[in-house]
């Protein structure tokens, strides 16, 4: 047995990248996963887990002399158990190869949690893989198994890479949403802006109007004074 293991980090909240993963495949960098198909889902826990079941189809180039061996086509198939905890805030993936079992068998195991770092914005991914041949390869196992290790990591960084343009996508298009919801709050401050400058520009034309209008109003009271005491001046000489 061989056992291949792999851990790195993804620059995604672990809601982000537990949300991504249903939409991992197809992308174009990891073209060897060609078919995606959901067999069972369920909830338990309240609600608070999710127990998925799929199965995915697989197309891939086969040294000749395996497929002498294994005989068959160079399609297969496997079977992947999924479980997100909410309350633990973890998704497991366990998955296993369908075919040439009785020869060849793969476990894998995925983990995805909070990075202990920086849980808030970073996801820690975990990989661990059994790889076993058997059956009648007698001293070609080890040849089958360094080659699987071999086609495991060069799939392992393909898959790395390709969920990491599925995420990038989906994170530029909430971006994209927020800057758009940015822009109009901008806009509509702006334009508050606009119309509390141009009332303060009105309550001052309007102040200004006012003070002018008392000025002359005082200038008339003046005169009016003025002009009734001329009046009474010109009644007592009359």
């Amino acid at each position: 047995m061989k056992l291949f293991e792999n851990t790195y980090d993804f620059e995604y909240p672990w809601e982000q990248v537990t949300a991504a993963n249903w939409q991992k495949y197809p992308n174009k960098v990891s073209t060897h996963v060609i078919g995606v198909d959901v067999l069972r889902r369920e909830l338990q826990d309240n609600g608070n887990v999710l127990v998925s079941e799929r199965l995915l189809t697989v197309q891939q180039k086969v040294p000749r002399w395996i497929m002498m061996v294994l005989g068959g086509s160079n399609i297969s198939y496997v079977r992947e158990v999924s479980t997100v905890n909410l309350r633990e805030k973890s998704l497991k993936l366990r998955s296993c190869n369908l075919n040439y079992v009785n020869l060849l068998r793969v476990y894998e195991m995925v983990d995805y949690t909070p990075h202990p770092e920086d849980p808030y914005n970073k996801t820690l991914f975990s990989q661990q893989a059994q790889i076993t041949a058997g059956g009648k390869f007698g001293k070609l196992v080890n040849t089958l198994e360094d080659w699987s290790i071999q086609r495991f990591c060069d799939n392992a960084a393909k898959g790395k890479a390709g969920f990491d343009s599925v995420l990038r996508s989906l994170w530029e298009e909430h971006w994209d949403n927020n800057s758009l919801v940015m822009k109009m709050n901008e806009t509509v401050d702006d334009l508050g802006l606009q119309m509390t400058k141009r009332v303060n520009e009105m309550n001052a034309a309007a102040e200004i109007v006012i003070k002018e209008s008392l000025r002359k109003f005082t200038i008339l009271t003046d005169y009016q004074d003025l002009f009734t005491e001329a009046f009474e001046d010109v009644k007592k000489t009359n």
